[in-house]
């Protein structure tokens, strides 16, 4: 798509303007925020190379009114503007007064209380200036979330880097033949920048490791996007020492160019299989092959600048800080991977920084270099006994002092490598052994739930048998007893047929409990026939031989019609019974006696409910109610054997359904149940 720009004249000729991309909505969007004209060109056609839509606008006034009308995926913002501070502007998008968006920062390198006041403003990130245009456009990616917009072609896409021009076009015309598609480059710069933007597969760098094929692969490694890109080093030296340092600059397989062809092809092929494996970057691994951040500190810049070209060149991005002071500053806000720190400058030493920068838990992890003037021994044993990791002289070969710097992230790599292979372990660790517990416990609770079953099997048939085994002698007792007040009542002393009258009483009692207790059994024993069953039919059969056994009582009962259910009858009806019989007792004492029977809808359930009016009891007590023989009133109120309710429990629990009660003193009680329960009762509920 043709991407328009066009000058737009905000008013009078004293008034800001401002340059206007025609947003393409298909594509990430970045608004460009500086009055360099050489800056905002630049960035324009890098990040429109990239793939990206653009927006450009040189004053703060113009920022605020394209964020009010437009929405972005990303702001690369000035921090230095004609009309005002670009930090301002980052405080207003971070405080929600405008849209919220990313915003990457850019200013002048050497000023480093822009980047610390940046940082704290909330800025995502902040890129000096000079800047390298493939980290920048990497960065805005990873910030803008661009990756996912990238389309893959049908064939395997190949990016082919060499110097020998001679060496590209012969290697070329063979991977085309092998049915890829190739894109070819040299290892300057531009070259570089240029192919990134192809997206490729996996990645060929040739040449020679030490002359530069490394840093090739560390530039590449600075763009997110190609992080997890599988790379083949093919290179025209020999020897185990270049194969052992392939890893270290993120190559995945190497390869001498005299290698058979096949052998060459067979390689990428395992390549792209193990990139198609994984479908995205883990962010820990990403991290050990992203791009390496290094603050360098020393307050010669001349000797800053030279050190930071140097790195930058190897593929590294370097913040600079001329002052111990700043660096700590900047520390606080800027999180960097390895540390080129100055022994001797004024105000606070580099030894001084080291002690503080190993005492903090945040930063001691960190690879510090102490960078020596002197060659004297006892400088390096000062440095070294401060917490540095390694030292070198600032007047040495820089070639010495980067690879100094390549072994230590070297080192800091293994040991994160290591730390997160240890995490992942233990993490595995505590997970067998969580599903191992849960195992364990599941299986304890299975058992417990067998044996429950079986206990409750067994005391059944024992109540049953102690039920049925009492009722004979209980027989004799009150034959016996009524025999005794026949014959020879009026020849019993004074007092005598009294106590005859209380045991006929105490039997009797005792009569009811042994058939309650031959109901809770038989509740238990007897084989569950699910049909269906109309439930108000049942309730108002209850209630009409409740008030036949009591004409005197004028009780309001009111069922619900159509209440239904699949369960077994015989069982429901001991259910109502029990309920009913006890709404109707508690309401004894109650002026305006009230009982109702229905149902409500909860969630995918049916909820049926017997209420009434009537004495109630304290709900926090509520569960003691369905055990056998408990009992919330007293006798001399409402007598009882308290049992009713521990057997309505025991054949809802065998409908798979749940049985609960609410209640206020002197003022009624529901009691709810369902028949239909999805899920097995709990060990507690069994219990």
């Amino acid at each position: 798509m043709e991407h328009r720009v066009t000058i737009a004249d905000r008013g009078p000729a004293d008034r800001p303007l401002t340059v206007v991309g025609g947003l393409d909505h298909s594509r990430p969007s970045i608004l460009i925020v500086d009055d360099s004209l050489t800056v905002r060109m630049d960035l324009q056609q890098t990040f429109e190379s990239a793939g990206f839509a653009t927006t450009v606008c040189v004053t703060l006034a113009a920022a605020r009114e394209t964020l009010r009308e437009s929405s972005f995926s990303l702001v690369v913002l000035d921090v230095q503007l004609p009309d005002g501070d670009g930090i301002d502007l980052l405080r207003e998008i971070k405080s929600g007064r405008v849209s919220p968006v990313p915003v990457l920062l850019l200013s002048t390198e050497a000023e480093v209380q822009n980047r610390i006041g940046g940082l704290h403003s909330g800025a995502d990130d902040y890129v000096g200036k000079p800047y390298d245009r493939a980290y920048i456009v990497s960065r805005a990616r990873e910030l803008a979330g661009a990756g996912q917009r990238v389309s893959r072609p049908a064939a395997p896409r190949v990016l082919l880097i060499d110097d020998s021009a001679t060496f590209r076009e012969e290697f070329k015309s063979v991977l085309e033949a092998a049915g890829y598609e190739v894109v070819t480059a040299e290892t300057g710069e531009e070259d570089l920048h240029a192919a990134s933007m192809f997206r490729p597969d996996t990645i060929i760098v040739g040449g020679v490791l030490g002359e530069g094929g490394g840093a090739v692969l560390r530039r590449l490694k600075q763009d997110a996007m190609l992080r997890g890109t599988p790379c083949l080093l093919l290179t025209a030296s020999t020897g185990c020492g270049e194969e052992l340092r392939a890893p270290e600059v993120g190559a995945d397989a190497y390869l001498g160019k005299e290698t058979n062809v096949d052998v060459i092809l067979a390689r990428i092929a395992a390549l792209l299989r193990s990139g198609h494996d994984k479908p995205g970057v883990d962010a820990s691994v990403s991290s050990l092959l992203g791009a390496k951040r290094v603050l360098a500190v020393d307050d010669s810049l001349t000797f800053l600048h030279a050190v930071s070209a140097e790195l930058r060149g190897e593929g590294y991005d370097v913040v600079q800080a001329s002052s111990g002071k700043l660096a700590l500053e900047l520390l606080e806000v800027q999180a960097v991977d390895c540390i080129l720190l100055d022994v001797q400058m004024p105000e606070l030493s580099g030894t001084e920084v080291c002690r503080i920068i190993k005492s903090r838990a945040a930063l001691r992890d960190i690879p510090l270099l102490m960078v020596t003037s002197a060659e004297a021994p006892e400088a390096v044993v000062e440095a070294m006994n401060a917490g540095a990791d390694d030292h070198v002289s600032k007047f040495g070969d820089f070639s010495v002092l980067k690879a100094r710097v390549r072994a230590q992230l070297r080192r800091r790599q293994f040991e994160d490598e290591y730390r997160r292979i240890r995490e992942e372990l233990l993490a595995k660790e505590v997970e067998t052994a969580q599903a191992r517990a849960a195992q364990e416990i599941a299986e304890a609770r299975g058992a417990m739930v067998e044996e429950l079953e079986e206990k409750n099997r067994e005391l059944d048939a024992f109540a049953h048998s102690v039920s049925h085994d009492l009722r004979a002698p209980l027989r004799t007792v009150r034959g016996f007893t009524q025999a005794l007040l026949d014959d020879f009542g009026g020849q019993l002393p004074e007092g005598a047929q009294e106590h005859c009258l209380r045991v006929q009483r105490a039997a009797e009692r005792m009569g009811h409990l042994i058939d309650a207790l031959l109901e809770l059994s038989r509740s238990s024993q007897r084989d569950l026939k699910r049909e269906p069953v109309d439930l108000s039919k049942i309730a108002l059969s209850v209630l009409a031989e409740l008030a036949r056994s009591d004409p005197e009582r004028q009780v309001e009962c009111l069922v619900e019609d159509g209440l239904a259910a699949s369960a077994d009858e015989a069982l429901v009806q001991v259910v109502f019974t029990n309920l009913l019989a006890n709404a109707w007792k508690f309401t004894g004492k109650t002026t305006r006696p009230k009982i109702a029977v229905g149902a409500v809808q909860e969630a995918d359930r049916l909820v049926y409910f017997v209420r009434d009016n009537g004495a109630g009891f304290d709900t926090l007590r509520a569960k003691r109610l369905f055990q056998p023989f408990e009992r919330l009133h007293s006798m001399g109120d409402f007598p009882g054997a308290g049992i009713g309710l521990a057997t309505v429990r025991r054949i809802v629990e065998r409908h798979r359904g749940t049985i609960w009660a609410e209640s206020v003193v002197g003022q009624g009680a529901t009691f709810f149940f369902t028949l239909n329960a999805a899920t097995s009762p709990t060990i507690d509920e069994v219990v």
